[in-house]
Formats: C-alpha cells, sequence, structure tokens
C-alpha cells in the first residue's frame, strides 16, 4: 500500500481537558468538540506532503531500556494510534533502530501492524505518513546498504512507500568518508520511490548546509531536518538550525518537545522517573523552576496542561513537534495541544523563563556542528 497525502478534515472527538491540573482528569466523561482540532487549511507542508501540525513519535514502541516497553503494551498502543488517526494526526515518526535487542525494528513492525488494521475510512488511513530513520551503522559503507536498509523497513512495515526517508546521524565527527556514501544512499532510494521524501536527524547548522546543498546539487531536495527542539533546548546550535531550515524551505521537526518528559510538570527532585531518565533529570529538574512555574501559569490562564503549553509553543514556532506517546492518555493530553495558539507575549514569557533557568537538556551526542 502507497501511503500518499490527500486533505482531510478530521471529524472524531476527543475528551476536554482539567485546567488545574497537569493530567487529565481520567474520570471525567468524554465532552464533545464542535470544530475539528485543525483545519484542513493548517495542515502543514513537508516537502511534497501535507501533514498534521503535530504528529507522533513512536521510540517507546520496542524500547526496553529507556520506556520500560513489554509486548502486553501492544493493545493499548493500538488504541492510541487509532486515536490519534481518528483526530487528524496523520504524522508518524519511527526509526530502524527502534527497539531493545530482539525487538529491534519493533517501533516498524508495530506501525506497519496498526495501519493494517486500522478500522476507519479507508482515505484516513492511505493518507498517513511515515518517517523513519536510517541508523549510520559502521557497517553501512555504501549507497546500496542504505538502499537494502530502506527496503527492509519496507518490509517490516508491509507498505510499499516510505513517506520522509530520513539519515539518523551524521558521521561527519568519526567517519566522514561514510557519510558521502549514506547521501548518496538517500539520493538512490529517492530516485528509486521507495521514499516520497528524504531528511535527516541530528545535523547541526554547518553539516545542515553541506547535505542541503550537495542534494540540492544531485536533483534531491532536503525536505525536513529533525533536532531535539524544545523549551529545555534552544541554545545557539538549535536555533541557528531553525533559521538554517527558515531560509532554506526545510521544514524542523522537533523530537523530545516535552525534554524526554521534564516539562510534563510530573516530576520534582523527589520524584523522578525509573531507570536511566532519573539520574539526567536529577541533574536538570532543580534548575528548572522557573520555566515549570511559567507553564504551570499559562496552563491554568488558558485552561490548558503544562504539556499541551509547551508543544503548543514549538508550533507557534512554525516546527512539527513528535511527542513520544504509549498511552491512550498520553495521546488524549497531546492533541490538546491542537486548535489554540499562545500570545506572542505567552512565547515571550516562556522563552525568558528558559533562559532564566539553569537546567537546560543535554545534547544529542550524535548531533554534529
Amino acid at each position: 500500500m502507497v501511503f500518499t497525502m490527500a486533505t482531510v478534515t478530521p471529524t472524531s472527538q476527543i475528551s476536554c481537558f482539567s485546567a488545574s491540573n497537569d493530567t487529565l482528569l481520567s474520570s471525567s466523561p468524554f465532552k464533545s468538540l464542535k470544530l475539528p482540532l485543525f483545519w484542513p487549511w493548517q495542515k502543514v507542508k513537508v516537502g511534497p506532503l501535507s501533514v498534521s501540525p503535530m504528529g507522533f513519535g513512536t521510540w517507546a514502541w520496542g524500547n526496553q531500556l529507556l520506556w520500560g516497553y513489554q509486548e502486553g503494551m501492544d493493545s493499548e498502543l493500538q488504541q492510541t494510534f487509532n486515536l490519534a488517526v481518528e483526530n487528524g494526526i496523520n504524522l508518524f515518526d519511527t526509526a530502524d533502530s527502534y527497539g531493545t535487542g530482539r525487538l529491534n525494528g519493533q517501533s516498524e513492525k508495530l506501525l506497519g501492524k496498526f495501519i493494517r488494521e486500522f478500522q476507519g475510512e479507508e482515505k484516513v488511513r492511505d493518507n498517513i505518513v511515515i518517517a523513519t530513520k536510517f541508523a549510520a551503522y559502521p557497517w553501512r559503507l555504501t549507497p546500496g546498504q542504505l538502499v537494502n536498509a530502506c527496503k527492509s523497513s519496507l518490509e517490516r512495515m508491509q507498505i510499499e512507500q516510505i513517506g520522509i526517508g530520513q539519515l539518523h546521524w551524521s558521521t561527519a565527527n568519526y567517519a566522514p568518508p561514510q557519510e558521502l556514501a549514506l547521501w548518496d544512499g538517500l539520493v538512490a532510494m529517492y530516485e528509486k520511490g521507495l521514499v516520497q521524501a528524504v531528511g535527516v536527524s541530528n545535523y547541526g547548522p554547518k553539516q545542515l548546509l553541506k547535505v542541503h546543498d550537495y542534494l540540492k546539487a544531485r536533483g534531491v531536495p532536503l525536505c525536513s531536518a529533525q533536532v531535539q527542539f524544545s523549551l529545555l533546548s534552544i541554545g545557539e546550535d538549535q536555533m541557528e538550525i531553525k533559521n538554517i531550515c527558515d531560509s532554506l524551505g526545510i521544514r524542523l521537526i522537533s523530537y523530545s518537545p516535552l525534554g524526554l518528559g521534564m516539562l510534563t510538570g510530573k516530576y520534582t527532585p523527589s520524584n523522578l522517573p525509573r531507570g536511566p531518565r532519573g539520574l539526567l533529570f536529577s541533574q536538570i529538574i532543580p534548575g528548572l523552576e522557573p520555566l515549570l512555574n511559567s507553564l504551570r501559569e499559562i496552563a491554568q490562564r488558558r485552561q490548558k496542561t503544562v504539556p499541551q503549553v509547551a508543544i503548543n509553543w514549538c508550533i507557534c514556532k512554525g516546527t512539527i513537534p513528535i511527542p513520544g506517546v504509549k498511552s491512550v492518555k498520553q495521546a488524549q493530553e497531546n492533541l490538546g495541544a491542537l486548535g489554540w495558539r499562545l500570545t506572542s507575549d505567552e512565547l515571550l514569557q516562556l522563552e525568558d523563563s528558559a533562559r532564566k533557568s539553569p537546567g537546560k537538556m543535554i545534547q544529542n551526542i550524535f548531533q554534529t556542528r
């Protein structure tokens, strides 16, 4: 099945949210929204594709180490996927490396399965855009090996064409010759029609300009650049990447828009998540009070939740946030980030509070300069 884009108006409804809490009131009855979460003309262009203003990330689908995935979660993951699609979300981000150990590739497998088994309108299912990333493994040394990686992803998902094929990271810092072969692999998969568009992930400003110019010379447009981008990650490099994207017509896709959960308002120095995230959070959360206070203040005033405000900030900055979801509750809350916009004064307040917060997100080690 080829997933192409057309304009679809979401007709499903989601629950309303508590204005005074950072989480959904799960006991509250579902209340109908009179309008769609976003109108067809509010879709976002990514190269030749039109996608929802927010997508969903599937890093947790198969990842046991960081996100505690268990195969018993698959039923709720499918419900989560269905809820998202029924409410107009048509962009799903994944990667061929998502999944721990024997579950490597599990995210792609589940995503393909959920699409095939979606019970809604066929035209809605056919308009889903999959953005997957191909790891720059040391043994992927030729363009053909990257093309084979793309074919393996297609086989795992059981689809005929990927929406956006992305390089997961740059090898410029440790294996520069390999990167040129990977770029040629992007060109080859595009020319063979295996992907509708190409993008990169974790590329810093200098490498982003280089890959854009290289692909342009080969007649292949670079449609997207995916980087860590949130109120916790707006340093000089990230803002330079954003400016480059704006000037070249590249769409910036914001991953970790909630800072792995630190911008949900759920965690405190005495209430940390288990596993590796707990160590990271313990170093950053104590310095986030100015930012979290501003998020809470705006959330209460706007009758939204803290995560909804943080995600909406990414949307207002012209990016496509892809918050990760692994439960229906998370999907419901994230959907509440759509259908409204922060004011310019609120944006300035949040950014000023972010600058005053000494806690900053650690930059991805794979991001180049």
